[in-house]
């Protein structure tokens, strides 16, 4: 092979070209490809490394040849076509700044090898290593977007999500300069994806549920979506913002066919989550959906804190828990609390602890976190071990004109938040009571006695 070189360098040069094309064009088609690798390897040395002998124009020549060829797919053996790509690149590699075109096609056809072969963490360092910015070689705002974006979807793949978000900001910034769709609706997933991974889950669920209603999107594709977008919302942090969003899964007349509806409809009505509902619900998360999460240095001391003033000796702890322990563990104890506060005017520190298998410390740090971020509407009263729920008031004035009592009069201001709740419950009641005695009257099942 290096006497054949030595020839075709010896040539003049316009002979030069020709003359290692057809060496490359013989190599690739023996039968026998087991030396192919090894000699197109000396071939492309020889030719980049050989300036005085070969030249620039010849050298470029031959190399650009050299990658049509392997574009085409003219190696049939897959372990050899990608042998002779890496090698290529790698003796090419030094001198970039004369081969920069024909190495960012090599990096390409290198990255969807590695792709086909599900290495996308492999597939992506190879993106990396292209320069878009050079002086040499200036690509369109368009082709860096979608260069970026797939970057983003292969780091993704392998839960990368640090390094994909860097990237992910880059195609940020480039965003207005493409119409091409498939880019555009790669990087709104990329979005939603990044979004589930930082655990912004309430972002993550709005942008998933947006996608689902993409027609360009296959069908299965968009169940999934709709899917990820029920998971993010159960794993957001309860609260009103929440709620608008399981508001908007709920009535989402696809979401009933989903495997993840059961869990859906019981946060959106808010009803009290049990172990097993749960156990099921965690087998359809992924790794970084089940995280372990760290209790901070303040919650610890002020959960302790708090157990040393709340447990009575004579009682044992109902629970040694002191914190959630994964993002699965939180999202279903801030449910379970904030649906007690629907069912009961007030709990007990202890009460709580029980429900949400946590010490009595700890369940009323939760509390107070949740009070103090505007989640949850009540008060702590730390003397009586108590939480005091406060009620939508909106919500129980509507009930209480709802049973045929007509407008009520608002009640005297005595100023005692406890009598004005009593009464409220007290009006709710009766109007209730009121409504179902007229709907028996109405079929018949009951008679009003006629006074003579």
């Amino acid at each position: 092979m290096q006497s054949r070189l030595e020839q075709a360098a010896a040539l003049g040069q316009k002979d030069k070209g020709p003359a290692f094309i057809s060496i490359i064009n013989e190599v690739i088609s023996r039968p026998d490809q087991s030396t192919v690798a090894e000699d197109i390897q000396a071939l492309v040395g020889f030719v980049v490394n050989q300036d005085s002998s070969v030249g620039l124009v010849v050298g470029r020549q031959v190399l650009s040849e050299l990658v049509r060829i392997i574009g085409e797919g003219t190696i049939s053996d897959p372990e050899i076509r990608k042998r002779v790509v890496q090698e290529t690149i790698d003796i090419v590699q030094p001198k970039i700044v004369s081969y920069e075109e024909q190495i960012s096609t090599l990096r390409f056809q290198l990255a969807d090898i590695y792709e086909n072969e599900e290495e996308w963490s492999d597939a992506a360092r190879v993106l990396m290593g292209i320069q878009l910015d050079s002086n040499q070689r200036s690509l369109p705002d368009g082709e860096k977007m979608r260069v970026y974006v797939r970057i983003v979807r292969l780091l993704l793949e392998d839960e990368d999500s640090v390094q994909a978000e860097s990237y992910f900001n880059r195609a940020q910034l480039l965003v207005h300069s493409t119409t091409d769709k498939e880019t555009l609706l790669q990087f709104k997933l990329c979005q939603a994806r990044i979004s589930d991974y930082s655990r912004k889950f309430l972002e993550a669920a709005s942008r998933y549920h947006e996608l689902s209603f993409i027609a360009d999107i296959d069908e299965e594709e968009r169940r999934h979506m709709l899917m990820a977008a029920v998971t993010a919302a159960v794993l957001a942090p309860a609260g009103p913002n929440r709620s608008r969003v399981l508001a908007s899964l709920y009535r989402d007349e696809r979401a009933a066919e989903i495997s993840t509806y059961n869990i859906l409809s019981k946060m959106f009505l808010d009803h009290i989550l049990r172990p097993a509902e749960i156990k099921e619900f965690e087998g359809t998360l992924k790794p970084h959906q089940l995280a372990k999460i760290a209790i901070s240095s303040n919650d610890r001391v002020a959960t302790s804190t708090n157990d040393e003033e709340i447990e009575n000796h004579s009682d044992p702890p109902i629970s040694t828990r002191t914190a959630p322990t994964t993002v699965l563990d939180r999202a279903v104890m801030e449910h379970n609390l904030l649906a007690s506060s629907k069912i009961y005017n007030n709990i007990t520190f202890r009460g709580l602890g029980a429900l949400l298998d946590l010490t009595p410390g700890a369940a009323e740090n939760m509390a107070r976190k949740m009070i103090e971020q505007g989640r949850l509407r009540g008060t702590i009263d730390q003397v009586d071990k108590l939480i005091w729920f406060e009620g939508n008031r909106e919500e129980d004035d509507a009930q209480g004109k709802a049973g045929g009592l007509g407008e009520v009069e608002d009640a005297e201001d005595t100023g005692a938040p406890f009598t004005k709740r009593w009464d409220a419950q007290i009006r709710v009641t009766a109007a209730n009571v009121e409504s179902i005695v007229q709907h028996l009257t109405e079929r018949g099942l009951i008679r009003v006695p006629v006074q003579a």
